[in-house]
């Protein structure tokens, strides 16, 4: 019982669900996958609550944030 307990904690542990990263990373990592496939006129801006205009992106601080795009 013990191995399995420890098993599912390090399971758990690894999860990339439970990883924080803090907006600017994110907004970063988000930054260079557009830059990758070679987008050059848009913005990436982060807001708090719900977004109206753009496409949400990604969320930041715990879902209380959201990282939106838009083209131009």
């Amino acid at each position: 019982m013990k191995v399995l307990t420890l098993f599912a904690v390090l399971i758990l542990a690894s999860s990339p669900a439970l990883a924080r990263k803090s907006c600017d990373e994110l907004k970063a990592e988000i930054d260079a996958k557009i830059k990758a496939r070679g987008v050059q006129s848009y913005t990436l801006e982060v807001v708090s609550g719900d977004a109206k205009d753009g496409k949400v992106v990604g969320s930041c601080d715990g879902g209380t944030k959201k990282i939106v795009y838009k083209r131009g």
